[in-house]
């Protein structure tokens, strides 16, 4: 699978949406930006779009191809892949005090084991708390290799219905019952109170891989329909504006709903289901032949290729950004905010070239081949 550009540059738009989600922590943008500065956590969900669409062709073109699939082989490129970057970020995280966006962090033992997000449970304990989005890929990886080895026994398409509208309907269910139970106004019984409410939702609707499925379960729908059913794909394909305006504005009517009251019922439900489906609209048009597939932007395969060191890297970038500034006050919110944006592009490169592009190379894998996943996982 040749490298697409369109893929590149929703990686691109992915890594830079996120960034400026997080740049709450040092003042963001400035006022008349709050919208789109505040709408960037969706480029998570854009991640995982893409995580499931890449890793989930890699693993069913395998399946076709032989029927069986190299499991040591897949989680050795996995590791090499995704360790070496993640554990010089988080020594950073563990023993540089200029380091952290917060002074607490939860025990080193949840990162390890990646399950800080089923464990997080103080406010106080923020610092690297985006790894969050490593732990679902990574629970990811654990699980679908072997669920679609299964599945791909005897290939059915209702099958593969069944366990993606199982994953999708029981997802809503369950954040309806958490939010019913544990999150909404009445839920207390956590053992905080009511003003808590913040804390129980990151911990039980918005961190939890249970209740984030609805992105990777889009992106593999994707991938079997690319590898399985090539003219449907084809179908989808020859319509690719019709594709981006779909996306454009389920988009727009997920950004309007969770503006409204990201942590409310109906949000936590029906909300990321909606945002799947926009970003994937997106990936979709990135795929195949289309003109989109084929749009290049300067500078988004760069960004695209080192997304996962600037994902790893970003808050610690501003920490020390902010600390070289202290004393020296930039009036212009834009002008602030470009200075932090070139220390984490610099911090993000520095990481890139220096641990992660050598691993890469050493575990076979040249830049100039397709990405495996998304940011999390390229």
């Amino acid at each position: 699978m040749s490298r697409l550009a369109g893929l590149d540059t929703l990686r691109a738009v992915a890594i830079a949406w996120v960034i400026l989600f997080h740049s709450y922590l040092i003042g963001g943008l400035g006022d008349g930006y709050r919208l789109f500065q505040w709408s960037g956590w969706m480029g998570v969900d854009l991640f995982f779009v893409l995580s499931g669409y890449l890793i989930g062709t890699q693993v069913f073109k395998a399946l076709r191809r032989s029927g069986t699939l190299d499991f040591p082989a897949f989680y050795k490129r996995r590791f090499i892949r995704i360790l070496p970057a993640f554990f010089v970020v988080l020594a950073l995280y563990e023993w540089w005090p200029a380091w952290p966006e917060t002074k607490g962090m939860q025990p080193l033992w949840q990162f390890l084991t990646f399950t800080f997000n089923l464990q997080y449970s103080n406010d106080d304990n923020y610092a690297f708390s985006h790894v969050w989005s490593l732990c679902v890929e990574e629970h990811f990886y654990l699980v679908f290799p072997f669920l679609a080895f299964a599945l791909t026994r005897k290939p059915a398409a209702w099958k593969f219905a069944v366990v993606a509208a199982a994953a999708v309907f029981g997802g809503m269910a369950l954040r309806a019952w958490l939010w019913e139970h544990l999150v909404g106004p009445t839920g207390s019984s956590v053992g905080g109170p009511v003003d808590d409410r913040g804390l129980r939702y990151l911990r039980y609707l918005y961190y939890p891989t249970w209740a984030r499925l609805d992105g990777l379960v889009a992106g593999v729908a994707l991938a079997a329909c690319g590898v399985y059913r090539p003219t449907w794909f084809a179908w989808v394909h020859a319509r690719v504006n019709l594709l981006l305006a779909l996306g454009v504005a389920l988009l727009a009517a997920a950004i309007v709903f969770f503006d409204a009251a990201r942590a409310e019922f109906w949000p936590c439900v029906v909300g990321y289901p909606l945002v799947a489906l926009a970003m994937m609209a997106f990936v979709a048009a990135g795929t195949g032949g289309t003109w989109f597939a084929h749009l290049k932007i300067p500078g988004a395969g760069w960004l695209a290729s080192a997304s996962y060191s600037l994902y790893l890297s970003h808050k610690g970038m501003f920490m020390l950004a902010q600390a070289a500034l202290a004393g020296h006050p930039v009036e212009s919110p834009l002008l602030r905010f470009a200075v932090y944006v070139v220390a984490t592009l610099a911090g993000g490169a520095a990481l890139h070239y220096a641990v992660e592009r050598p691993f890469l190379r050493w575990r076979g894998s040249p830049t100039k081949t397709a990405p495996e996943g998304a940011v999390l996982s390229n």
